[in-house]
């Protein structure tokens, strides 16, 4: 297991650094970086941004996040823009880390909520966001950012899930300082409806059965794993099996969980604004070599 050591990153030659490891991380052709420039000012105007460094390898950077200064609802917030890890420490529990550090940030500076975008059909990024980090979603964006250049998202819409961290909660407290891995306590959650299930549909699985006209407090919305190599490898699957929790997520429900490979979901109540929370399938995206829902211990590249 690589040792890491960490820590602001405030230079031009860090942000350079990071100018670099952004291109690594995405890509050569990415044209979306963050250049130095709004790294700088960012940086100096209530932003924050954090660098891994592989202590084996002279300090090599190897990881980053980022976010900047935000309003919502006329209090300051952080709107988390990248968290950046290499391909080869992706299941080191760096992004985590970093992470958890964004948040000691927040807190010191007296903020309760940090929010970014995840894609809803990266399995490995809702394990870290609901299951280790706490989070919750009221909104999923459609097509949010544009076609993108990254190989990791192109040819497929930037439909997104908007991640509210409510940094002070209990419910957040008890995540990030659990060692143990999440679990359905309620069976609420695991005897959910289900508006698809996944089937084999040769080397992939596909949804299946879609009903979303479910009225129910509580539903599941299965999805499939290895979502970025079909996108490269089977693009039109990939887009019908998106706009599976496109449709269901229009409904008035709150994400709050990602204890498998579903979307469970609670339907609001009252004035309070709840959301889908993601329970219950336990199907691969692909039949040979499938992953699981991705490592507890941090996100792919390209999560925020």
């Amino acid at each position: 297991m690589p040792s890491f050591t960490f820590r602001d990153l405030t230079t031009l030659d860090d942000f350079v650094s990071v100018v670099d490891l952004e291109r690594r991380i995405w890509g050569p052709a990415y044209d979306d970086v963050v250049p130095v420039p709004i790294l700088a000012v960012t940086g100096k105007r209530g932003g924050i941004l954090i660098g891994g460094f592989d202590s084996d390898r002279g300090d090599t950077m190897v990881g980053f996040v980022y976010s900047i200064a935000a309003i919502r609802d006329r209090q300051p917030t952080q709107w988390s823009h990248m968290l950046g890890v290499v391909d080869e420490y992706r299941n080191s529990g760096l992004g985590l880390r970093l992470k958890l550090l964004q948040r000691e940030r927040a807190l010191a500076m007296g903020l309760d909520l940090i929010e970014w975008t995840y894609d809803p059909m990266q399995a490995a990024n809702a394990h870290l966001n609901f299951a280790k980090l706490g989070v919750v979603s009221e909104h999923y964006e459609e097509n949010v950012y544009g076609e993108s250049s990254s190989p990791l998202h192109k040819g497929n819409p930037t439909d997104r899930f908007v991640a509210e961290w409510w940094i002070r909660t209990p419910h957040v407290e008890r995540r990030v300082t659990s060692p143990q891995p999440f679990t359905i306590r309620s069976s609420e959650i695991g005897d959910a409806p289900g508006v698809n299930r996944l089937e084999a549909a040769g080397e992939w699985f596909e949804c299946a059965d879609v009903d979303l006209t479910f009225d129910a407090r509580r539903l599941t919305v299965a999805i499939p794993t290895g979502f970025t190599d079909m996108l490269q490898r089977a693009p039109e699957r990939a887009l019908a099996a998106r706009r599976i929790p496109a449709g269901a997520t229009g409904q008035p429900y709150v994400v709050s969980a990602f204890p498998s490979l579903a979307f469970g979901a609670r339907r609001r109540t009252g004035g309070a604004r709840e959301m889908p929370t993601q329970a219950a399938s336990a199907a691969s995206g692909r039949r040979a070599g499938a992953g699981g829902c991705g490592t507890p211990s941090g996100p792919p590249r390209g999560s925020c």
